[in-house]
């Protein structure tokens, strides 16, 4: 269980200036008072004014505000919001080259959902020399690095057979996230982290730009963290705001890198393991009563919503899937895909919607039915601006059965289509 949220801002408002005895409000209009409170960088970039909105953000709900009541939680994704690329994957890439997946009995212990086609294609690719739990030897093995690597990026087989099958909440789950905590089982949690950090070292000090081959599979090479990012994160810190990162990397690798931008391990959410003896197993724990042990839900689109409910303020049961009142719902939260959307668009005082042209996403951040959407292109090297507009009123959001409808507001309506706007 993490901490939950302190019951008020005694502790952090002795870090701005008292207001006198009496008072009920603070004298907002007091330029020299405001100069004292954490500011952003001037000197870092961001679209139009977006800095400035966020900055307004931090001044309403931080220890500026004279407010009392408990701290104000930010949330944040990670991979492609706080840092540049992805964590998992680069995880994933040193450990194939380095021999770091261990053989499972039966590639279908694995996941609940693995097709046969796909563990047919893995026992073969992989082979079965190697003893039970073992360390595959993925660093010479091109053909069981390359089915490994194509499950984790397509969800397929290299001769393109569905990896996956049967029933999931595509709103809560999908079984190729799952799968990377799952195939580092037998590990202990430290020695993911380990690989992790060793991952992060190489990441950090490859050019930027540069790729790496993983099998024959041609991926990003660098990971860099946003230094926006990082100075956002260290302002609303010391604004008093209770900062986390809820994450669909597994949690033992998001602990390797959340420490880069300040934040701890009981800050850091991630997909979580069930261990047995120590070590990692390919059971998941859940979140809002899914307690299967399979990866129903995991910190991914609805999930993530959930995860911080039930971490965060302590929302047990069914209710943790719902959006709960203003009180008890994150006021800024940050995100990149569509799979942030749901607690990106929960949050009450800001919304960063850092734009890799995810439609779900966009489209809420370009209709900004609250007025407080913060649409940013990437830090590095943004993405182009999309041709045409974003489907909006058609097929722009995701349903539970992974289907496909219109993206509808709180009230019902249904966001028109939207130009890409922030690129």
């Amino acid at each position: 269980m993490r901490t939950l949220l302190a019951t008020g801002l005694a502790a952090v408002a002795a870090l701005t200036a008292a207001a006198p005895a009496g008072a009920t409000t603070p004298a907002r209009a007091d330029h020299t008072a405001r100069a004292h409170c954490p500011r952003l960088d001037a000197n870092l970039p961001w679209f139009g004014d977006n800095r400035a909105k966020l900055q307004k953000m931090i001044d309403e709900r931080g220890t500026c505000s004279g407010k009392r009541g408990p701290r104000p939680v930010a949330a944040f994704d990670w991979d492609n919001t706080v840092v540049k690329n992805d964590i998992t994957d680069a995880t994933l890439a040193w450990a194939l080259k380095h021999d770091g997946i261990l053989r499972p009995r039966s590639w279908r212990d694995t996941s609940a959902w693995l097709t046969p086609a796909a563990d047919k294609a893995l026992t073969k690719a992989c082979g079965t020399a190697v003893p039970v739990g073992a360390p595959l030897p993925t660093s010479r093995n091109t053909a069981c690095t390359d089915e490994i690597y194509e499950i984790r990026e397509k969800s397929q087989t290299m001769a393109g057979e569905p990896a996956f099958a049967g029933d999931w909440d595509h709103r809560r789950t999908v079984p190729a996230y799952a799968w990377i905590p799952q195939l580092f089982a037998g590990h202990t949690p430290a020695a993911l982290t380990s690989m992790a950090k060793k991952a992060r070292a190489e990441a950090l000090a490859a050019p930027v730009g540069s790729k790496q081959t993983v099998g024959t599979h041609t991926i990003a090479g660098y990971v860099r963290y946003y230094d926006q990012q990082k100075d956002l994160i260290r302002t609303l810190k010391r604004a008093g705001f209770d900062v986390y990162i809820v994450s669909a990397s597994s949690e033992p690798i998001a602990e390797a890198w959340s420490g880069g931008v300040g934040l701890d391990r009981a800050h850091t959410i991630g997909i979580r393991s069930i261990t047995e003896h120590g070590r990692l197993t390919a059971r998941l724990k859940g979140c809002g009563g899914a307690e299967t042990g399979r990866g129903d839900a995991l910190p991914y689109m609805d999930g993530k919503r959930c995860m911080i409910n039930q971490e965060i303020f302590g929302i047990k049961g069914a209710a943790a899937w719902k959006q709960q009142d203003p009180a008890h719902r994150i006021a800024l939260g940050a995100g990149d895909a569509d799979t942030d959307v749901t607690f990106v668009n929960d949050a009450t005082g800001a919304h960063i919607a850092v734009n890799r042209n995810k439609a779900e996403l966009m489209c809420r951040a370009y209709d900004d039915a609250d007025g407080r959407w913060v649409a940013q292109p990437m830090f590095i090297d943004p993405m182009p601006r999309r041709s045409g507009t974003y489907p909006c009123s058609t097929t722009a959001a995701t349903l539970p059965d992974g289907t496909h409808g219109p993206v509808l507001r709180a009230d019902g309506s249904v966001i028109p289509d939207q130009p890409d706007r922030a690129a």
